[in-house]
């Protein structure tokens, strides 16, 4: 199986008779060949203490992180694009986990699997407040194993490399679009009088990025 791009917004993958492609429900543009598709639902991942199973998919449902899912099969090529959005290409080799929000995965293939977690087990309470003041919600998406994902961005995304020579990497939380890797992620806050006013920088809110990984940013400050 293929996963490449088009062009900046559009994303082609090459079908074949025993593997399957995931994409999110909607974004499939054409296809050419024998290709079915069948409704797929993505899993739940570590607890969250207190939830039920049900309660946990309301939980995720209402944080935006139950996304419809729709999976190909067969032999043939099908192309994917959601509201011309750029689309991004990420290999993963199974030795690194990557987190992403539910609703910037367009497709993945390969040997991936899909968890969706509460931030309480990235940082515990921090991680909670992180993603309450950053808009984030309090679940994430992980995807791991060995296979391609596309995802999705405003303006469209790159990379930038955290630890070694480039060291830490501070992200404006409307920017980030997910991380590769080791990377540890803690929410930094400086809100003044002049902010409070009105008349402050704009960037009174960071996400810090330590660790060992691969961080993409898009070029927009534009929420999904």
């Amino acid at each position: 199986m293929t996963m490449e791009l088009v062009n900046s917004k559009v994303l082609k993958v090459g079908v074949q008779h025993g593997q399957t492609v995931t994409a999110r429900k909607g974004s499939m543009l054409y296809y050419k060949g024998d290709v079915t598709f069948t409704p797929h639902s993505m899993g739940g991942g570590g607890g969250m203490p207190g939830f039920s199973g049900v309660a946990g998919m309301a939980g995720r449902m209402m944080q935006g992180e139950h996304v419809a899912l729709m999976v190909a099969q067969g032999a043939g090529e099908v192309f994917y694009g959601l509201e011309g959005l750029y689309v991004e290409i990420i290999p993963l080799d199974g030795s690194s986990m990557l987190t992403v929000e539910a609703d910037r995965l367009l497709a993945y293939e390969g040997h991936v699997q899909t968890s969706i977690v509460p931030l309480t087990s990235q940082g515990g309470i921090r991680g909670a407040v992180r993603g309450a003041m950053t808009g984030q919600g309090m679940f994430t998406t992980q995807v791991s194993g060995q296979g391609t994902v596309a995802v999705l961005s405003h303006g469209g995304c790159f990379p930038l490399q955290v630890g070694g020579y480039g060291g830490e990497v501070v992200v404006d939380p409307q920017a980030y679009v997910g991380h590769l890797g080791n990377i540890t992620v803690d929410l930094s806050a400086s809100v003044g009088f002049r902010d409070v006013v009105g008349r402050g920088s704009g960037e009174a809110t960071q996400l810090k990025m330590s660790g060992q990984g691969t961080v993409w940013v898009q070029a927009s400050e534009k929420k999904f």
